[in-house]
């Protein structure tokens, strides 16, 4: 039974190349365990720059055959994706090696630390990043274990989404998709937002409430979220965009000039390298949080303004003929909706690309997409689809990407659909003008970073 931080000291994990995965493997190699793993994107003789990064670690990467796990071996841990037939995890069995879950595992480092605890369907990545930053600005040497990687990590020639600090403080991601935000007894939780994704209403509220439940000391709530409003603890530790609320901390007067954005927070000027007014309420989390255990705001706008942002969110290529790509890792109707509206004060037209994943969550939010999508387009900007994104498994393919586009037609939208998105760009290429914004949108499929680059580079 591993229960502590302690408990271990060989951990190997199955699917080691996975965002949540590799983060907390980077995590623990820092605090001197013997961290191996194997993934199935690992072939022979194949370059793979997750692995690369992680051996200069000193972390040990195997290919997915069972030959990493011995008899050294103390614990495996596993994601969500790995299944019980999978080579490795029968072998771990038949050793009798302990078998524990990403999420349980984080929830074990969790307590080893004083623990800052993101919650909310969007945001999460983001606002843990600044989290960090302001903490790090601060002299109190934070560690991170997010679900991406921050741009000034990554400078690091690292992964970017794990670092180890000397400090007291760990910033998280707690997770609601897979229920295991419930796991957490952080002494400070942050909840951004609640939005359908993954789950419906209900039940995302009942998980948050429990997440309310657990934290320890500070709750700190988007009163101007009307769902998150709901469970407020104490008004003097939330945060709200809406000067009418009893928040103790007020963000207004935003402005966006180009790429970077302005506003107040209790009289406090702050200005940042982001866009849109969804940046501003991350970062009035952050500065709030920090605020909450003594960090001034005015060190907060500080190390802000020297945010670097974070990795496929709102990552700007740069500029073509009179073209900016920008490329973003929305891919629920909130966020997507968000990219959409944040990228509009850049240039006279939006042309929006969007890969939905999964045909299972397409379907179950098929409506919210077009409801949240045809609210933000203005009469000139453009929504075009390609394909769902499917990664194997017995998935019943019984919804297109084209029938969200057929409903926001039907709403007056211009919707187009590049069924390949091999296509999309020459088929786009005619409806650009001198000033446009290329937003492009997906997540979980590990071709898109590839695609955003190829984009570029045909522009």
């Amino acid at each position: 039974m591993i229960s502590s931080i302690n408990d271990f000291q060989k951990p190997f994990f199955i699917g080691i190349a996975g965002t949540g995965m590799s983060a907390i493997a980077q995590y623990l190699q820092g605090i001197g365990k013997q961290v191996s793993g194997s993934d199935r994107y690992f072939h022979p003789n194949q370059p793979n720059e997750t692995k690369e990064k992680l051996e200069a670690e000193g972390i040990l990467c195997f290919l997915q055959n069972g030959e990493g796990i011995t008899n050294e071996t103390d614990l495996v841990v596993v994601s969500t994706a790995v299944e019980d037939t999978v080579e490795e995890v029968i072998k771990a069995k038949q050793l009798n090696i302990p078998i524990i879950k990403r999420a349980e595992l984080l929830a074990i480092i969790a307590q080893s630390k004083k623990t800052i605890a993101v919650g909310g369907t969007s945001g999460k990545s983001t606002t843990s990043a600044m989290i960090f930053d302001i903490l790090q600005h601060a002299g109190m040497q934070p560690s991170i274990i997010s679900g991406a990687g921050l741009t000034s990590i990554i400078k690091e020639n690292k992964i970017g989404n794990a670092k180890v600090g000397a400090g007291d403080w760990l910033v998280i991601e707690a997770d609601e998709s897979d229920g295991s935000i419930v796991l957490y007894t952080p002494e400070v939780g942050l909840l951004l937002n609640i939005d359908k994704d993954h789950k419906e209403i209900d039940v995302l509220m009942d998980v948050f409430e429990q997440f309310k439940q657990h934290t320890r000391e500070y709750f700190a709530v988007n009163q101007s979220h009307a769902l998150a409003k709901q469970l407020s603890k104490n008004p003097q530790h939330n945060f709200s965009v809406d000067i009418n609320d009893d928040a103790a901390y007020h963000a207004s007067n935003f402005k966006q000039d180009g790429l970077s954005i302005s506003f107040t927070i209790n009289h406090s000027l702050f200005t940042l390298n982001a866009i849109g007014k969804h940046s501003m309420e991350n970062a009035l989390a952050a500065a709030t949080v920090c605020n909450l255990i003594g960090v001034p705001l005015s060190i907060a706008a500080d190390a802000l303004k020297k945010y670097e942002g974070i990795y496929r969110r709102h990552q700007v290529f740069g500029q073509k003929k009179g073209v900016w790509l920008i490329d973003d890792y929305a891919h629920n109707p909130a966020k997507c909706a968000a990219s959409i509206q944040a990228c509009q004060p850049m240039a006279e037209k939006v042309v929006a690309w969007f890969q939905p994943h999964g045909y299972g969550p397409t379907k179950f939010l098929r409506n919210d997409f077009v409801e949240e999508i045809s609210k933000v387009l203005r009469s000139q900007d453009e929504i075009w689809m390609s394909e769902i994104f499917y990664a194997g498994g017995t998935a019943v393919k019984d919804i297109s990407a084209n029938d969200l586009i057929q409903d926001l037609k039907a709403k007056g939208c211009n919707a187009y659909f590049a069924e390949n998105r091999n296509a999309f760009l020459e088929t786009a290429r005619p409806h650009f003008t001198s000033s446009t914004v290329l937003l492009l949108m997906g997540a979980r499929d590990p071709g898109l970073e590839q695609f955003a680059k190829q984009v570029w580079q045909q522009l």
